[in-house]
C-alpha cells in the first residue's frame, strides 16, 4: 500500500472519525475563559522593569541606542547590546501613550502573544476545537510558573509561526516558506531567542535530508512513514530559506555583535551553574513535579494511542524534551511543541471511547453537557481573585506591589529622602529591574541583564554572589565598586552583616528591606 493510500485509510478509519463528533460551544467558551485566566498575569517578572525602562528611554532619545550600559554604575563601559530592543520600544510605547491603562495594555499584549503562540501551534494538526482547547488548557496550566511579562514569549510566537509555515510547506503550499526570512528579520530585533528558531529550521533541514536519502535507498521503514518526505528540490529551497534567514538576522542595530552577546551568555559556565532558570528540572520544586507528571501522562497517552512514524516531528519533540530537562528555561518550549500532540491524542481517545461503548449522538451530547457543567463548577471555584490582582496590577501598580515582595514602600521613602543617601547603590539581584522601573535616573548595582558582564577584574555577577550568597558576605566587594548606600532584603546574611559594621548605618527598615548608608 502506498503512503497516500495508507494516509487516506488512516483518516477514514481512525477511531475519532468513525462516528460523528458532537461539540459543545459552552464548554469551548469555558475553556477559552480558563486559558485567558492563565495567560493574564500581573507585572511581577523581575526582568520586566529593565525592559520597560529601556523602552521608555528609547522613546525619549528618539530610538537612538546607547553605546555603553546606561543603567549600572558597576559596568558603565560594557558595550550595550539589547537583544529585545524592538520589543522594549513597543512596551514603552504602550505604557507611555496609553496613560493610566498603559500597564494593563502591556499585560494584555503578553497574554495575546502567549495565547496566539499556543493557538497557532495547535493549528499545525487536524483536531477538534474542543480537543485543542483541552490540550492548551493542560499545557498552559503546567506552564503557569513561566508565564507573565517575559520577552521570551515572543520567541514562542516566532517558533509557532515557523513550524506552522514549515507544516504548510510539507503540504506543498510553497508561498509561506518565503515569508520565513522576513519572520527572522523581525524576530532578531524582537528577541534574542531567534537562535532557537534557526536551530529548529536547521533540525528540520537535517532530518529532511536524512529521510530523503533513506527514501531514495528504499530502506524498509520508509513505506510506513506518516509524514511527507521532501524532494531534493524542496530540500534545496529549504536550505536556501535557512541561509536567507541567517543573513536576515544580521539586519539589527548591533550586527554580528548580537550573536556575540548570545554566544557569550550561553557559554558562561558560572552563570549557568548559578541561575535557577539554567538548572536541570528538579522534583524538589512543585513546578518540577507538575512537569514530570505532565511528561508521564504524555508518555502513557502516546503508548496507548500514538502509532505514527513522523521523523521530523519526533526529532524536534525529543530534542526539546532533552533540552527542557537540562534547563528550566526550556520547559516552556516543550510545552508549546507537545500541545498539538495532546490535541490529537485527546481526539483519538474520545473517538475510541465512543466506538468502544457505541455512544450515540444523544449520549455524546449528555457527556458533553456533564463535562460542561463540571468545567463551569471548576472555573467558578477558582474565583475572581486572580483577575482582580491582574487588573489592580495594570491600573494601580503601586498599590498592587504593596502585596508583593517588591519594595515599593522603600521606593517611596527613597524619593522623599534622596538627599540623605549616597551616589552608588547596592541592590539585590531580583530588585534591579524593579528599581530601574520605579527610580528612573538611578544607577543600579546589578540586574537581570548582567550575569555575563565581565571586563578585567570586574565580573559583576560573580562579585555579587560572593557578596550576597552565603553566610559570610564578602563586604570588600562594596569597597571595590565604591558603594555608599544599599537596599537589602531583611533577614539576609548581608543585611545582618551591614547592621554590625561600624561604618554603615541603617536609615530605613520595613518588613521587606533595609536601607543602609555608609
Amino acid at each position: 500500500m502506498t503512503r497516500e493510500a495508507r494516509d487516506e485509510a488512516r483518516d477514514v478509519y481512525h477511531p475519532s472519525r468513525l462516528i460523528p463528533h458532537v461539540t459543545s460551544s459552552a464548554l469551548d467558551a469555558l475553556l477559552a475563559f480558563f486559558l485567558l485566566n492563565l495567560a493574564l498575569q500581573p507585572l511581577v517578572e523581575p526582568d520586566f522593569g529593565w525592559h520597560l525602562r529601556t523602552g521608555l528611554d528609547l522613546l525619549q532619545n528618539g530610538w537612538r541606542m546607547p553605546a555603553t550600559d546606561p543603567y549600572s554604575h558597576t559596568m558603565p563601559d560594557w558595550p550595550w547590546v539589547d537583544h529585545a530592543w524592538l520589543t522594549d520600544g513597543l512596551l514603552g510605547l504602550l505604557y507611555q501613550r496609553l496613560g493610566t491603562v498603559g500597564p494593563l495594555a502591556v499585560i494584555g499584549l503578553f497574554a495575546t502573544v502567549t495565547l496566539g503562540a499556543f493557538w497557532i501551534m495547535a493549528g499545525t494538526v487536524q483536531a477538534s476545537r474542543t480537543g485543542k482547547l483541552l490540550a492548551l488548557s493542560g499545557s498552559l496550566w503546567v506552564a503557569l510558573p513561566f508565564l507573565g511579562a517575559r520577552t521570551q514569549l515572543i520567541t514562542l510566537l516566532g517558533l509557532a509561526l515557523l513550524l506552522r509555515w514549515i507544516g504548510l510547506y510539507h503540504k506543498d503550499q510553497w508561498s509561506h516558506l518565503w515569508a520565513v526570512p522576513l519572520l527572522f528579520l523581525l524576530w532578531a530585533n524582537l528577541h534574542g531567542g531567534f537562535t532557537a528558531g534557526l536551530f529548529v529550521l536547521g533540525l528540520v533541514f537535517a532530518v529532511s535530508v536524512v529521510m530523503r536519502v533513506a527514501m531514495d535507498r528504499r530502506l524498509p521503514f520508509t513505506d510506513r512513514l506518516d509524514e511527507p518526505v521532501l524532494s531534493w528540490q524542496q530540500i534545496a529551497h529549504l536550505g536556501l530559506v535557512l541561509l536567507l534567514a541567517v543573513c536576515a538576522t544580521f539586519l539589527n542595530p548591533y550586527g554580528w555583535r548580537l550573536y556575540g552577546e548570545i554566544i557569550a551568555s550561553l557559554n558562561d559556565t558560572f552563570m549557568i551553574q548559578t541561575l535557577d532558570e539554567w538548572h536541570p528540572v528538579s522534583l524538589e520544586k512543585q513546578a518540577g513535579l507538575t512537569y514530570v507528571v505532565y511528561l508521564v501522562a504524555l508518555g502513557l497517552a502516546m503508548l496507548a494511542g500514538y502509532r505514527r512514524l513522523e521523523p521530523v516531528r519526533c526529532t524536534i519533540l525529543l530534542v526539546f524534551l532533552v533540552l527542557s530537562l537540562r534547563h528550566w528555561r526550556n520547559v516552556l518550549f516543550f510545552l508549546l511543541l507537545s500541545a498539538p500532540l495532546w490535541a490529537e491524542l485527546l481526539d483519538g481517545a474520545w473517538g475510541k471511547l465512543c466506538v468502544r461503548f457505541q455512544l450515540s449522538l444523544a449520549w455524546q451530547k449528555r457527556c458533553w453537557f456533564a463535562l460542561t457543567v463540571a468545567a463551569a463548577l471548576w472555573v467558578g471555584s477558582l474565583g475572581a481573585e486572580h483577575l482582580q490582582h491582574v487588573v489592580q496590577s495594570g491600573l494601580s501598580p503601586q498599590e498592587y506591589f504593596r502585596q508583593t515582595e517588591y519594595p515599593i514602600e522603600a521606593v517611596a521613602w527613597i524619593k522623599e529622602h534622596r538627599t540623605q543617601l549616597g551616589q552608588r547603590m547596592y541592590n539585590d539581584y531580583g530588585y534591579g529591574g524593579f528599581l530601574l522601573w520605579w527610580l528612573p535616573g538611578e544607577k543600579i548595582f546589578i540586574d537581570g541583564r548582567m550575569p555575563a558582564f565581565r571586563i578585567g577584574d570586574r565580573w559583576i555577577f560573580k562579585d555579587y554572589m560572593a557578596l550576597a550568597n552565603g553566610n559570610l558576605p564578602d563586604v570588600t566587594v562594596l569597597d571595590k565598586y565604591q558603594v555608599d548606600w544599599a537596599i537589602v532584603s531583611v533577614g539576609t546574611p548581608l543585611s545582618q552583616t551591614l547592621a554590625r559594621q561600624p561604618d554603615w548605618r541603617e536609615v530605613y527598615l520595613d518588613s521587606k528591606v533595609a536601607i543602609f548608608v555608609r
